[in-house]
């Protein structure tokens, strides 16, 4: 089984505008929402590869309640820890050409509620697959990606770890199966410039030199770089087509990653799947779908 952890979801609410004025009555043109968080969004995309995963995290409130359920309604198994007091937040992103984001702080989350998490991650068996994503809450401990991979020590369980700067190179002595930078986060892990593919090989070589396995690297609009676990080199470009939202690519890169590697154990097909996933997901207002993932496949 695959497993995704969301320590801190959301109902992303998004308000599509002429204009964007302050100090006045706004009004927007239309308005979608969507279940947020990169794990949730990992899960999603797993499930349209028809991949069963399990979405773990907290959640609470009435916000809480409708994740779960739209998590439930679109096929994903979930094993949320509900909270006793607060709301799982709504981050509101407003679009008029450009995109004014603000992102909520979401509920505390207590020290029984951790132990909960920590008791059903303990589950997690041989060939399972858990998926650590994102950013950590301010109520959390700060090394909580660290004491999640430490329990996984001694089992043979895929751990992929997509995270920022100190978050990720803490986690690399535990040696997960899969880390994505994109190339900024590869520049600022290192406080250096990124300018060539010759760059993007010697400091992802860095990374698997640090304890990671396979290292794969987002370029954006040049596609994506696999450093695996034998040291080759694999690199893939995109389809073209428009952006239309960015949010959500890089954990549907991911979910395509996995999925490929499980299907068929090829790194070059894993690295397809994964660069189309993102790809698709970029070219729609929300997550990727089946339907746009198969037709960017025949096309790349």
């Amino acid at each position: 089984m695959i497993y995704t952890i969301t320590f801190n979801p959301s109902i992303d609410y998004v308000v599509h505008m002429d204009k964007l004025e302050f100090g006045i009555t706004n009004r927007s043109k239309s308005e979608e929402y969507y279940f947020g968080g990169k794990g949730i969004n990992v899960s999603w995309i797993l499930k349209e590869l028809d991949k069963p995963s399990v979405a773990l995290g907290f959640v609470a409130g009435f916000t809480g309640k409708a994740i779960e359920d739209g998590v439930k309604n679109h096929g994903i198994e979930s094993d949320f820890i509900h909270l006793d007091s607060g709301n799982s937040r709504i981050n509101i992103k407003i679009k008029t050409g450009d995109e004014t984001e603000i992102n909520c702080q979401g509920p505390e989350i207590s020290q029984e509620a951790i132990d909960m998490l920590f008791s059903i991650i303990s589950k997690i068996k041989d060939g399972d697959t858990l998926i650590l994503a994102g950013s950590i809450p301010s109520s959390l401990p700060q090394d909580i990606y660290e004491r999640i991979l430490s329990m996984m020590t001694g089992k043979k369980v895929r751990c992929v770890v997509d995270a920022t700067k100190e978050l990720l190179l803490n986690v690399l002595k535990y040696k997960p199966f899969l880390i994505k930078p994109n190339r900024q986060e590869l520049g600022e892990i290192f406080n250096v410039r990124i300018a060539s593919d010759e760059d993007i090989v010697r400091y992802g070589r860095r990374l698997r030199e640090m304890g990671a396995v396979n290292v794969l690297i987002s370029l954006g609009k040049h596609g994506s770089m696999l450093i695996d676990e034998h040291d080759e080199i694999h690199k893939i470009g995109i389809v073209k087509c428009r952006v239309i939202n960015t949010v959500g690519s890089g954990d549907s890169m991911v979910a395509g990653f996995i999925a490929g590697y499980m299907d068929t154990g090829d790194y070059d097909y894993a690295l397809k799947l994964g660069t189309v996933c993102g790809g698709a997901t970029a070219s729609l207002p929300g997550l990727a779908n089946k339907e746009r993932i198969a037709e960017l496949l025949e096309l790349i």
